[in-house]
């Protein structure tokens, strides 16, 4: 069984081969997550809002991080696993390189944080110690109080270009994924053409090189309204049809359809 690796995950983007992820906190779902067909398992911090009951991702702290990667790691053989560093544990290089070591050393493959400029310092010295990183623009759940709430990011002009420098300086600082979160779908599809590193959307139409989805939300048990950007597909099927349902929509380009994105 091969393993997934960053260097797997180029090589899909260059062969336009569409990448399908999905979040787990927990052994038994990455497992079923990993069986259904999905490349990569994201230990998000939005386990503060599926699991923990929160309101946000805020009160997430690294500890809970910790725990939840070596558990969803004991789950994975084959998919790459992803680990979110949750709010200000990132905010130097020093602090960066203690909040990243630890989620390595409970099984993550590579490290998750917010943000643009702010954080390129961070994003080198983690990549100069040798731990991937995955980058996050657009929507920032980490900073909804001070975007003041949960909006659309980039239909703005001098937003788009903002995004699009950062985008490329989080590469060049050594980035080896991005994940876009609830950007127009032309915005997100000039990113994604742009950048050498695979892009995953949330929220971005359908060009990104793979998709992502909070797993409560696929499943329709968070509770709440669903997102915009994540369809029904089939509570009534079952949680692993249901899985295999979402990979094959992501490969086939069959999701996100026009409704499940932004427009400018």
């Amino acid at each position: 069984m091969e393993k997934i690796t960053l260097t797997k995950l180029a090589d899909m983007k260059r062969a336009g081969e569409k990448i399908a992820c999905l979040t787990a906190y927990d052994a038994s779902f990455a497992a079923l997550l990993e069986d259904s067909g999905v490349e990569v398992v994201l230990v998000g911090d939005s386990l503060g809002n599926v699991i923990q009951g929160r309101g946000s991702t805020l009160p997430v702290n690294l500890d809970d991080m910790v725990y939840h990667t070596r558990c969803a790691a004991a789950g994975v053989r084959r998919a790459l696993l992803v680990a979110d560093l949750p709010f200000a544990t990132f905010a130097d290089p020093k602090t960066a390189l203690a909040s990243a070591a630890r989620l390595m050393q409970a099984g993550a493959n590579v490290v998750k944080l917010e943000g643009g400029a702010p954080v390129l310092e961070s994003v080198a010295h983690l990549a100069a110690f040798g731990i991937p990183v995955c980058a996050h623009l657009g929507l920032l759940p980490q900073s909804v109080n001070k975007l003041g709430g949960y909006r659309v990011q980039g239909r703005d002009p001098d937003q788009a270009r903002a995004l699009i420098a950062d985008a490329r300086a989080l590469q060049e600082a050594g980035a080896d994924m991005l994940v876009l979160e609830c950007v127009p779908a032309g915005l997100a599809a000039q990113v994604s053409a742009d950048l050498g590193i695979p892009v995953i959307g949330i929220g971005a139409g359908v060009e990104c090189d793979g998709q992502v989805l909070v797993l409560y939300d696929l499943l329709e048990i968070t509770p709440g309204r669903r997102p915009k950007f994540c369809p029904e597909f089939g509570r009534e099927a079952g949680v692993r049809a249901i899985l295999e349902r979402y990979v094959a929509a992501v490969k086939g380009r069959e999701f996100p359809r026009p409704e499940h994105s932004y427009g400018d």
